[in-house]
């Protein structure tokens, strides 16, 4: 692991809003990539497609990764987030495993998951490659644009949502049924954290939250990292929320998910993905006004349109006008964007904070 740069961090961002970077998805779509190209020749005879899989370009297209690394920095990025999003086992059998629930062999097999994802060699040293070499490509785009500019950059270790719900069940009929315990999730969880952290990342963040205890598992596998290694890490916590102020698919709003985590004590709580920034707001003052840590803030450039340059609503100049009035309203510690975010609109952003103060980390509060 690397040294806790949490003091450091604790600096900076009570002198000024660091900025995130934007959207993997988005800017890979911009380089063209088939699906030849995704599988490269390692998975040429994979029986599933991968173009949808983005992490796995990190092992076929490491080229294609970095350089998106090196467009956010120089962008103006302070913090860029790894390839990884999907690096558990749990997601990525979506790519490599054939689910009875596709086949039509079934749709529930309380062991499947156990049997064959959690304990399939494969995907265990598959995911343990992902994050690893994930992690070292943004380590050496931000070593490298640190030394440059005489700053340091950061790598926030991208920790995703899964594909699977503790808290909702797949079947309307069996409103009990769940496809995965807790315990699994966690087990999922401490692979990639371990191996997230063996490739050199400074933060970890659990983020795009539509279930929290899908994002207790992660924070309590955090914890065990933690507690083994003997050292802690920065760890942001973000969530997704949606148009009728729920934070999470299961209805919970933004102040009960902070009293839900705050427990784990995290550098930064925030919100990402949703809708785009202007349905963002309220939400975002409500947490704001409760979170005694600091806050993040990186929003969709609003809905996807075919018709736009960059597949959704908002240009650089719409993300730079919004996440600026979220800093003059006294809102933002961290901020940046996700989904439809380029290089570009993480440039205007970057521009239009220069010089706008952080918002104020309140005295913490006894639980």
């Amino acid at each position: 692991m690397r040294p806790d740069c949490t003091e450091e961090l604790y600096r900076l961002l009570q002198s000024r809003i660091l900025v995130l970077d934007g959207a993997m998805g988005t800017t890979i779509r911009g380089y063209g990539l088939d699906e030849a190209a995704a599988r490269g020749e390692r998975f040429a005879d994979n029986d599933k497609d991968l173009l949808n899989n983005g992490d796995i370009l990190s092992l076929t297209c490491p080229e294609v990764i970095r350089d998106i690394h090196r467009r956010f920095y120089e962008a103006g990025s302070d913090v860029v987030e790894t390839n990884t999003f999907s690096a558990t086992t749990i997601s990525q059998s979506e790519f490599f495993v054939e689910d009875p629930r596709e086949s039509g062999k079934g749709r529930k097999d309380p062991e499947f998951f156990q049997r064959e994802v959690l304990e399939n060699r494969f995907l265990q040293e598959l995911v343990h490659e992902l994050n690893v070499k994930s992690s070292q490509l943004a380590r050496v785009e931000a070593d490298r644009v640190a030394e440059a500019v005489g700053s340091p950059r950061y790598v926030a270790g991208s920790i995703g949502p899964l594909t699977v719900s503790l808290s909702n069940s797949p079947d309307p009929d069996d409103p009990g049924f769940r496809v995965v315990t807790f315990d699994q999730v966690k087990q999922a969880y401490l692979e990639q954290i371990r191996a997230l952290l063996e490739g050199g990342c400074d933060i970890l963040m659990v983020e795009t939250i539509f279930d929290t205890l899908n994002a207790k598992a992660a924070l309590v596998a955090i914890e065990e990292v933690f507690e083994d290694a003997g050292q802690r890490m920065p760890v942001i916590i973000s969530a997704a929320v949606g148009r009728g102020g729920e934070t999470m698919i299961s209805a919970q709003s933004v102040e009960a998910l902070w009293h839900a985590i705050r427990g784990y004590t995290p550098l930064a709580v925030g919100l990402n993905c949703s809708t785009g920034p202007k349905l963002m707001r309220p939400h975002l003052q409500d947490l704001s006004d409760v979170a005694d840590s600091f806050v993040s803030c990186y929003p969709n450039a609003g809905l996807p349109n075919p018709l736009a340059p960059t597949g959704f609503d908002l240009g650089p100049d719409d993300m730079a006008r919004f996440i600026g009035d979220f800093a003059d309203a006294g809102l933002l510690n961290f901020a940046g964007g996700c989904c439809g975010n380029t290089p570009e609109h993480v440039a205007a952003i970057a521009k239009a904070l220069r010089g706008k103060a952080p918002r104020r980390l309140p005295v913490r509060r006894s639980a």
